[in-house]
């Protein structure tokens, strides 16, 4: 296969971009990075030296040689930057949350359609190491019939961040759409469009103004019942995945160490990244014919890379893309505030 790499363009280079995309598309036979935004402090060229920095948006987006624009802007500015972009006739890869509403998330796709131009979500934690290894013991159905599900995102920062966008009340904005977007895209992705939702927001945080608890118990079907919960205010943090079955349970604690290692500066080429470190297991226990059985499940290999490999195949080959419209709009719909009456 003659390898034609597409010309990227990043629109922010903070952390997301220094972190979750440049390494990727600077280490991909697959892209050529080109560009970023950078408003103020020039740091993307002390790493990479060839690589343009534009003072805005709207200069990027005039360069005529980029053809796929990553969407890593605060989350407020999803729908409008991503929009300008598909206007402007580029592919889209847009972070999560992919928007704040179903109906901009509609228009999104519409555009796309129209323009005949990729709307791609950014959910890479459906390659995570741990999450592939609770994948791994559903497809292998080695707790039998799926009966409850617990994710956790937790983490203990009692003091109001310094992003803005994070902090005040705006579209998209409190730790449901921060990190609970993250959880339940990876319970959809396993199970699909649950029957019913019903969703718990609380502020804790001194002079907080967006919720930092949020709880999402989400109902199957098959009887299935998920219970999604991320809080900022969890000093021990509790086991991330949780799973019984009719045969058995599965544990496992959020281990991946990818975030880690690309802010330690590893390569996504070296050969022992996205490997978890000693004692990382996930447990699996079974119980058959009155027998329990304990078994260390050893930790699936996590890998972003995965992601980009399939936004290339997308865009070049038109390959069905593994996170579809219909799942974001799902999403949506148990992210976004209640109507109002």
């Amino acid at each position: 296969m003659v390898i034609q790499p597409i010309i990227t363009g990043i629109l922010s280079y903070g952390m997301s971009g220094r972190v979750f995309h440049a390494p990727f598309i600077e280490n991909s036979n697959y892209f050529k990075f080109k560009a970023v935004v950078e408003r103020s402090k020039k740091n993307a060229q002390l790493d990479y030296p060839y690589v343009i920095s534009y003072d805005s948006i709207d200069e990027l987006l005039s360069d005529s040689e980029i053809e796929l624009v990553i969407v890593n802007t605060p989350n407020d500015t999803h729908f409008d930057f991503a929009k300008r972009a598909l206007l402007s006739g580029k592919h889209v890869l847009i972070e999560k949350p992919f928007s704040p509403t179903v109906a901009e998330a509609k228009e999104l796709f519409e555009i796309g359609k129209q323009t005949d131009r990729c709307v791609l979500p950014f959910h890479n934690r459906r390659f995570d190491s741990d999450f592939k290894s609770l994948k791994y013991i559903l497809d292998k159905n080695l707790v039998g019939k799926p009966i409850e599900l617990h994710l956790r995102f937790d983490r203990f920062k009692p003091e109001i961040g310094p992003k803005i966008f994070k902090e005040t009340p705006r579209p998209a904005s409190g730790v449901l759409y921060d990190l609970g977007s993250h959880l339940l895209d990876q319970v959809i992705s396993l199970f699909g469009n649950p029957k019913s939702a019903t969703k718990i927001l609380s502020q804790n945080r001194p002079n907080t103004k967006v919720d930092d608890y949020a709880s999402l118990i989400l109902n199957y079907q098959d009887g299935l019942n998920v219970f999604i919960t991320t809080s900022l205010l969890v000093a021990n943090p509790q086991k991330s995945f949780v799973l019984h079955g009719a045969n058995g349970t599965f544990i496992k604690d959020r281990t991946d160490v990818q975030e880690a290692q690309l802010q330690f500066g590893m390569s996504p080429l070296d050969p022992s990244y996205g490997l978890e470190h000693e004692g990382q297991d996930g447990l699996l226990t079974v119980i058959l014919d009155d027998v329990t059985e304990e078994i260390d499940v050893s930790p699936e290999k996590g890998d972003y890379m995965q992601l980009f490999d399939a936004v290339y195949q997308t865009i070049r080959l038109r390959e069905p893309y593994f996170v579809t419209a219909e799942q974001i709009l799902c999403q949506l719909e148990i992210l976004a505030p209640a109507k109002k009456k």
